[in-house]
């Protein structure tokens, strides 16, 4: 697997287990950030290795679940293993 990849799971797993699995459920999460319900679905199959890693993330959707769960990005990218 590419170093690419690895980020985007590692982001993808990040997300879903501090936040996405913490919701009521992903439609509630995805309300709460302002996203599809259909982005937080494809964050969790990414997450849960039930989904092709061809996703790319768009830097507002990333800024938009940062700012609803109060983390800068400084901090968010310090928590992802690269």
């Amino acid at each position: 697997m590419d170093d690419e990849k690895d980020v985007i799971i590692n982001i993808c797993k990040y997300i879903y287990t501090n936040w996405i699995s913490q919701a009521e459920s992903q439609r509630e999460f995805a309300s709460k950030c302002g996203i599809e319900e259909s982005t937080a679905r494809r964050i969790k199959n990414i997450a849960l290795g039930t989904s092709k890693t061809d996703y790319n993330m768009s830097l507002r959707t990333l800024i938009r679940i940062c700012k609803k769960q109060e983390i800068s990005l400084e901090d968010f990218f310090g928590n992802i293993k690269s």
